[in-house]
């Protein structure tokens, strides 16, 4: 087991009003006067752990993470019917780590995700590359429709009598229609189909070691999660086809790690592959024994590059 460094509570955290009615929770963890950091959390919609502080070093690092909308600490919550999505896109995302950076008086950062946090990395620092010093991400996605289309239709061929179970008997885009059930005036129906959706994302990487398959009651979490979700990818995440890997070009003066697992069901190796391509001078790193979870080896190659840029 690879050893990470040791847990840390924030020296400093608070809550930044961004507009639109929305409230970001926000962190910062080690080293005030050290190298500036932010962390994206996967999802859309999983919000940041306290794990996620421990992949750096607090002598080195001034790490900032933050709950994006809709989900976390960050308010108004998803799980609340009311709270209205219009104002939940990429862009505002993009914009919302803007505001925070500025309110920390940070003039530029290193920015890390995974999944769904690499596609926010990619979509900040291709609309601001002069405020970036590096990029470090795992378990790549650009959410590309055909990467949407893959994970909850193209997949199913592995888990038929599962997805089969997932599809019901929802016809047409099966994305969209989750993202109406999630907008459903009943109660019960936005809970099953928050139960349905969690079950599908654990059975995709139900083969990886240490892996469970969602089988507890449906709370916050899941509601928010569920509807965050839906509503970005039937959106394909508000972004042009291909537009993060077609634009990588503008990333060649930004030092770059590309973190992936070649078993990775939920997002397949062709699309780090591709972005490593179309990325000048990035770095691609592939280990053939994970998939996409966490694993020694790739948080072994993740502490050796943030070691490198923090020092």
């Amino acid at each position: 087991m690879i050893d990470l460094y040791p847990p840390v509570e924030p020296y400093d955290q608070g809550l930044l009003d961004v507009g639109d009615g929305n409230v970001l929770y926000w962190e910062t963890c080690g080293n005030p006067a050290g190298k500036p950091a932010v962390v994206l959390h996967g999802g859309p919609g999983q919000g940041c752990t306290p794990g996620m502080r421990r992949m750096f070093d607090p002598a080195r690092y001034r790490a900032v993470l933050f709950d994006q909308r809709g989900c976390g600490r960050s308010t108004p919550h998803a799980s609340d019917p009311a709270t209205d999505m219009r104002h939940n896109t990429t862009d505002h995302l993009v914009t919302d780590m803007e505001r925070v950076r500025e309110h920390l008086g940070i003039d530029r950062w290193l920015v890390t995700g995974g999944s769904w946090g690499t596609t926010l990395a990619l979509a900040y620092a291709e609309r601001f590359p002069e405020r970036v010093t590096e990029i470090v991400v795992s378990s790549i996605s650009t959410t590309r429709q055909s990467e949407i289309d893959w994970l909850y239709r193209g997949v199913g061929r592995f888990f038929p009598e599962e997805w089969a179970r997932f599809r019901g008997d929802l016809t047409g885009d099966l994305v969209a229609a989750y993202a109406r059930l999630m907008d459903d005036p009943d109660a019960r129906v936005r809970t099953e189909a928050a139960r349905s959706w969690c079950v599908w994302e654990d059975t995709v990487l139900s083969l990886e070691p240490g892996a469970t398959v969602h089988n507890g009651p449906i709370g916050e979490w899941e509601l928010a999660f569920a509807r965050i979700v839906t509503h970005y990818y039937s959106h394909a995440g508000w972004l042009e086809p291909g537009a993060l890997i077609r634009d990588a070009g503008l990333l060649r003066d930004i030092p770059g790690v590309l973190i992936h697992g070649r078993r990775d069901l939920s997002c397949p190796v062709d699309t780090a592959w591709e972005l490593a391509r179309a990325w000048p001078g990035a770095e691609l790193l592939i280990d053939d024994g994970s998939g996409h979870r966490s694993s020694d080896v790739k948080r072994a190659w993740k502490l050796e590059a943030l070691d490198r840029f923090g020092s």
